[in-house]
């Protein structure tokens, strides 16, 4: 963000409904002349949060819509600031013409995530609650709007600041110990400090648990297709996805790019990315798809490395070295109706899973691997969103407080303790905006729609 998006006496103006012609439109203000535009764009000041018709005029006096007006005072507000909204007709140039009017007595266009930003800046949101607005507004799947709108209720604020006061806690009982060393009792070795250290690794491993499914219901969980030409790779893309989204046929190589498709596995948003055949001494368009091919497998979450189950005959064969080490991996026996494979779950370690792209058979088990593999299960009313960057702040916050468990249990080494807790503090603190840079929050809100 520009250093202007920084200055709080800066009113600023923006169309919060998306672009393009529609029946309604909504303009918003925020800031300190919020008070002075409506009173010139409307003649009079409306009746605090009441809804009131009334006719739109620019600086000048002249009449630009009809509509609803809304005002906001300060600080019972989204922004925490005096708020105007002017609902009016949808059309591109009437809200050009109520932004231009604000602009003309003093407002400025505001920037992406603006509105929002200040929200955050006013105390009326914390970081996570301010991203869970983007999310809901980006929802991909109805359990994923469900988890955005309880993120932005405060659920997970609220667990990552129960964990931080466990930290207090735990910090001020350590650091009692080393500030009192006279004392006869070890403060150091009770059980009531082994129960409060068991107490935080627990509530870490439901924390991160529930984060990384979060994390997935945001995000979505990106599952690359591989394998040889004529696989079935392609039929699978299709079964999956109900739609023929890629051409089949029996010609080696006919996908040479990738293919994307979203499907929804009972809440759960997978892409799935279906991929050139894997093969020795293919042809120079087919050698760029394969190249791609790799590629998309580092980023995936997982893989389904298909066989043709009538060809090959080792069910655990898996792909070759340049799969990353550390993405699972889901065997996919295609061709089932074909082979005599019993469809359906065949070993669990390595995974392998028989199917029928063609009958559809052994699908459900496949779907629910990948489900599991996702981490994915349904938290009802306690799932929420989470983003990459929390996940990763949650991972560093619990590195800190295990290698001060090590030390604690190891060496009694109560001040390395205490300095590794106060750091995971602060690592749980950047997730809600407690502990955050101005370059962390320009990255986040930069990322929100204008209007937002």
């Amino acid at each position: 963000m520009s250093a202007s998006s920084n200055n709080a006496e800066a009113t600023i103006v923006a169309r919060a409904t998306p672009p393009g012609t529609g029946g309604i439109a909504v303009v918003r203000v925020s800031g300190p002349l919020a008070r002075a535009i409506a009173a010139r764009m409307l003649g009079a000041l409306p009746e605090a949060r009441q809804a009131t018709f009334r006719t739109f005029r620019d600086a000048a006096g002249r009449m630009l819509d009809q509509g609803i007006a809304l005002y906001f005072p300060a600080p019972h507000s989204f922004t925490g600031e005096d708020v105007l909204e002017l609902h009016g007709h949808g059309g591109p140039v009437v809200v050009a013409g109520l932004v231009d009017a604000a602009v003309a007595l003093g407002a400025r266009l505001a920037e992406p995530g603006e509105f929002s930003r200040r929200a955050f800046q006013n105390d009326k949101l914390d970081l996570t609650q301010a991203e869970a607005v983007a999310d809901l507004i980006a929802s991909g799947s109805m359990q994923a709007a469900r988890a955005a709108l309880h993120s932005l209720s405060g659920a997970f604020s609220g667990a990552v600041d129960e964990l931080k006061e466990k930290l207090v806690q735990l910090r001020s009982h350590v650091e009692a110990a080393i500030d009192f060393p006279q004392e006869e009792i070890d403060f150091l070795s009770d059980s009531a400090l082994e129960s409060r250290v068991e107490a935080c690794a627990n509530s870490f491993r439901q924390l991160r648990n529930n984060a990384n499914i979060g994390r997935v219901l945001r995000d979505g969980y990106r599952v690359v297709i591989v394998g040889r030409p004529n696989a079935g790779k392609s039929s699978l893309l299709n079964c999956l996805s109900g739609q023929e989204a890629a051409i089949v046929t029996e010609v080696a190589g006919t996908t040479r790019d990738i293919l994307r498709e979203q499907i929804n596995l009972d809440g759960l948003l997978v892409e799935l990315v279906d991929t050139a055949g894997l093969r020795e001494d293919p042809d120079r368009i087919e050698a760029e798809g394969i190249r791609r091919a790799r590629e998309a497998m580092n980023r995936a979450d997982a893989v389904m490395w298909v066989q043709d189950a009538t060809r090959d005959q080792q069910a655990c064969e898996r792909p070759d070295d340049h799969l990353p080490a550390d993405v699972p991996v889901v065997v996919v026996r295609n061709k089932a109706d074909l082979s005599g494979d019993v469809p359906g779950l065949l070993q669990a370690e390595p995974l392998v899973v028989a199917i029928s792209a063609t009958t559809g058979a052994g699908i459900d088990a496949l779907r629910s691997e990948l489900r599991r593999l996702a981490g994915y299960r349904d938290l009802g009313e306690g799932a929420f969103t989470a983003r990459q960057r929390h996940v990763d702040a949650l991972e560093r916050a619990y590195r800190h407080f295990d290698t001060g468990r090590v030390a604690l249990r190891e060496a009694r080494a109560g001040e390395l303790f205490a300095e590794e807790l106060k750091l995971s503090q602060q690592a749980l603190s950047e997730i809600t905006g407690a502990f955050s840079s101005d370059d962390l929050l320009g990255r986040i809100f930069s990322e929100f729609c204008i209007g937002k």
